[in-house]
C-alpha cells in the first residue's frame, strides 16, 4: 500500500529499554499500513542555550525541525516525572520553538500517550504536555486518551501482551488516523 502519510514519533525517555520506548515501538508496529512511521531519538538534542542558538545553531535541532516540518503528524510517548514531563522532552520542544518565528509544529495533528509504573499511567504529564503543545500550535487529539498504568506488570515480558491494552492501542490508531483526515492535514 502507498504510504501517503508520515508520523514523526519520539519518546520522552532516553533509557534504551524504558517502558515508554517499548510502548513507542508497539505503536510503530501497530500503525496503519498507509502511514510511514519515523522514529526520532531526542538524545541528540543539546540542552537549550541561547548562546548556541545565536552563535552555532545545532545541526541536530535543524534536523529535528525539518523532520517535524516534513511529517504529516506527531506522536509523542511520555513518561511522568514528578507529576510532569521529563526535562529532556521539554528541552527538545523548547529547541523546536526557537527562534519563535520558525515553529514547525504549527498546524500539525498530534497525539500523546504514555505509561508509568503508577496507577495513573502518565495522566499528569500528558496534561502538561498538552499545554506545551498547545503553545506550539499542535492540534492534539483529545480522545481516546492512552494512559497505560502499572507498566511493570503490563511490560513484564519486554513487550505488550495484555489484550485490553492492545485493543486500546488499536482504537487509538483508528481514532488518530480519522483525526488527521478530519483536519485535512494528512497528506
Amino acid at each position: 500500500m502507498n504510504k501517503n502519510k508520515s508520523i514523526l514519533a519520539f519518546s520522552g525517555s532516553l533509557r534504551k529499554n524504558s517502558y515508554n520506548r517499548i510502548l513507542l515501538h508497539k505503536m510503530i508496529e501497530l500503525a496503519p499500513n498507509d502511514i510511514e512511521m519515523i522514529e526520532y531519538d531526542i538524545s541528540t538534542i543539546p540542552l537549550y542555550n541561547e548562546d548556541l542558538e545565536l552563535e552555532n545553531y545545532p545541526n541536530s535541532v535543524t534536523d529535528f525541525k525539518n523532520k517535524i516540518r516534513n511529517a504529516s503528524g506527531i506522536l509523542i510517548v511520555t513518561p511522568e516525572y514528578n507529576y510532569s514531563i521529563p526535562g529532556v522532552l521539554k528541552n527538545t520542544l523548547d529547541w523546536a520553538s526557537r527562534p519563535p518565528t520558525d515553529i514547525p509544529f504549527i498546524g500539525k495533528p498530534g497525539a500523546i500517550l504514555g505509561t508509568s509504573t503508577s496507577m495513573f499511567g502518565s495522566v499528569r504529564s500528558q496534561l502538561h504536555l498538552r499545554q506545551v503543545l498547545h503553545a506550539l500550535g499542535v492540534h492534539v487529539m483529545n480522545s481516546p486518551e492512552v494512559f497505560v498504568p502499572k507498566a511493570k506488570e503490563i511490560f513484564e515480558t519486554g513487550s505488550i501482551i495484555d489484550e485490553r491494552t492492545l485493543k486500546h492501542l488499536k482504537l487509538f490508531w483508528e481514532s488518530f488516523h480519522a483525526f488527521m483526515i478530519l483536519l485535512g492535514l494528512s497528506v
